[in-house]
């Protein structure tokens, strides 16, 4: 019998700015998704694809307004998607970063 995912199976670290009493999972699961894709362990990804399916985080991935590059790259790659097709990557050649940091 699996036992249900809770907010306490991710990695701590991912939480530092959220009160987790007031975590909802489903309601907050843009947050939980772009906090897993761009700072999470191996597990929290396991754990993600286990809570969600890859057809919600594709398309939850897809219309995130910031990923960082090595994300952007790693969910094109799983997901066989041109970088150009992510709101991330339309948003981030509107607006250039003026300083390669």
């Amino acid at each position: 019998m699996k036992k249900e995912i809770t907010i306490n199976d991710f990695s701590k670290h991912l939480f530092w700015d959220v009160d987790l009493k007031g975590f909802d999972l489903e309601k907050h699961k843009s947050q939980l998704i772009q906090k897993v894709l761009e700072y999470g362990f191996i597990t929290d990804w396991n754990l993600l694809k286990e809570l969600y399916g890859l057809n919600t985080i594709q398309e939850v991935s897809l219309n995130l307004r910031s990923l960082d590059a090595v994300t952007l790259s790693f969910l094109s790659a799983i997901f066989n998607i041109d970088k150009t097709e992510f709101r991330c990557y339309k948003h981030r050649q509107l607006y250039p970063n003026l300083w390669n940091s």
